[in-house]
């Protein structure tokens, strides 16, 4: 290990880097790496060698909320294009390339980042290397690949959204939720601003987005990390720097009182969203907020699912999601079906009465240490995956840093009862609150109806 940090030493000497390692402490992010190159780029390298697998990540800070009012769907739209060849691999080839190297790829959108990958043989990390970076700056752009795009895309929003009542109830109730922020629109996009996008938007938007100082490279896998860190210098370190991205400044402001949305449609079943303004990572609330929504809607044992399914026998399916691992404050929602016949608002009146009762009573202590142990299994199993692992690296990076997932497994184990009780009292109040209601229409064809609360697209 010394010869290793030596060696990493060396390197940043030599060509002006900045090297921060953590010290071995049973974390695992213990062995993470971080570099500065001197074009921006952010590089973050974990060794893992249990298996000759490499994933290579690429992680761009540029998401729909980096988007505006009638260009919308941009981000998402520039993902499908970053697959369509550049002057050196021209369509179909970087596909080509990596199934010969024994390697899988894909990307995805958000509302903070958009993310590339490879994952194969550690052999081919050179390959994986040369294709990201070639495709950093070097993406070529016509009027028809981009048209030939913009059509698949159209598609999939019809698809996703605007065939499925749920997910265009969901829709609505962001939509409604936020009134300054740019989360108030949908990663895929609105459907008028994907038709009428330009090829002149995708170019203005990949120049200032798709440069190296607002990218994370991330590699974790069976590596040399001083081999692949000169790898990396030789491929995206010769990358210019390029002008610094606007810097982002919406900010929601407090909601003070209750908002509500309705659409009618051809549904199978009527439903309910309940979303609740609630803050990131960046505050310690996250924690016990993380905790509550586990205790509320973690499995068929946890209240919600107990109270509304087995008991009252009034919903299909009911749950609540909280995410706190995004780069703006976003939110807490619950959600519901009813069972066929049975009455939406006493659907509504049971979620409040779950709520109100763990606002006014502490909940128990197996109740509270069973969800402390879900949150902390789950994140440190999910780490099994050497791709998992570079996916928490990446996200973390983009909307912080990645040190950020030291405090995880610490925060989750300090949550108390009160904890609990006290951000449920703090944040699940009326006037925070919106509510969507989906008021079914009888089906004159068969309808596909599903949740994906935390928005992502491919």
């Amino acid at each position: 290990m010394k010869k290793l940090t030596v060696i990493l030493s060396i390197i940043c000497l030599l060509v002006g880097l900045t090297v921060s390692t953590s010290a071995d402490n049973g974390n695992l992010f213990s062995r993470v790496q971080e570099h500065q190159l001197d074009n921006g780029l952010t590089v973050l390298l974990l060794p893992e060698s249990r298996a000759p697998i490499v994933s290579v990540q690429v992680w761009y800070r540029v998401g729909s909320r980096n988007e505006v009012l009638g260009k919308t769907g941009l981000s998402h739209l520039l993902e499908h294009l970053m697959f369509r060849g550049t002057e050196k691999y021209g369509p179909k080839v970087f596909s080509r390339l990596l199934q010969q190297a024994g390697a899988s790829n894909n990307a995805f959108t958000s509302k903070d980042y958009t993310a590339y990958f490879e994952t194969g043989p550690a052999a081919g990390l050179r390959l994986f290397l040369e294709l990201e970076a070639d495709r950093m700056r070097n993406l070529k752009l016509s009027e028809e690949l981009f048209r030939t795009e913009q059509k698949v895309v159209v598609e999939e929003r019809r698809l996703r959204t605007e065939d499925d009542p749920v997910n265009s109830l969901y829709e609505e109730l962001v939509a409604t939720a936020f009134k300054a922020h740019p989360y108030q629109w949908p990663v895929i996009g609105w459907m008028h601003d994907v038709a009428s996008l330009q090829l002149a938007d995708l170019r203005q938007h990949y120049d200032r987005y798709y440069q190296p100082n607002n990218a994370t490279l991330v590699v974790v896998g069976d590596i040399d990390p001083a081999a692949t860190l000169q790898a990396i210098l030789e491929t995206f370190g010769q990358i210019p720097r390029g002008p610094d991205p606007p810097p982002f400044r919406a900010l929601e402001p407090p909601q003070q009182g209750e908002r509500r949305t309705e659409i009618t449609r051809e549904a199978q079943l009527p439903a309910i969203f309940m979303a609740y303004h609630t803050p990131n990572l960046t505050e310690a609330d996250a924690f016990p907020l993380e905790v509550l929504s586990l205790i509320l809607a973690q499995g068929r044992s946890s209240r919600l699912h107990r109270r509304l399914v087995y008991e009252a026998k009034v919903a299909l399916d009911v749950g609540a999601e909280y995410e706190f691992a995004t780069a703006s404050p976003s939110l807490f929602v619950f959600y519901a079906q009813p069972l066929p016949g049975k009455s939406l608002a006493y659907v509504e009146q049971l979620l409040e009465a779950e709520i109100d009762k763990i606002k006014n009573q502490p909940v128990s202590e197996q109740e509270l240490r069973k969800a402390k142990n879900q949150t902390e299994a789950a994140f440190i199993m999910g780490q099994d995956s050497l791709f998992y692992r570079g996916m928490l690296l990446g996200r973390y990076q983009t909307i912080g840093s990645w040190q950020r997932l030291n405090d995880i497994v610490p925060g989750i184990r300090a949550v108390t009862a009160a904890d609990v009780q006290r951000v449920a009292q703090k944040y699940l109040v009326k006037t925070n609150r919106t509510v969507g209601i989906l008021n079914p229409l009888k089906p004159s064809r068969p309808t596909t109806e599903r949740f994906v609360p935390h928005e992502q697209v491919r």
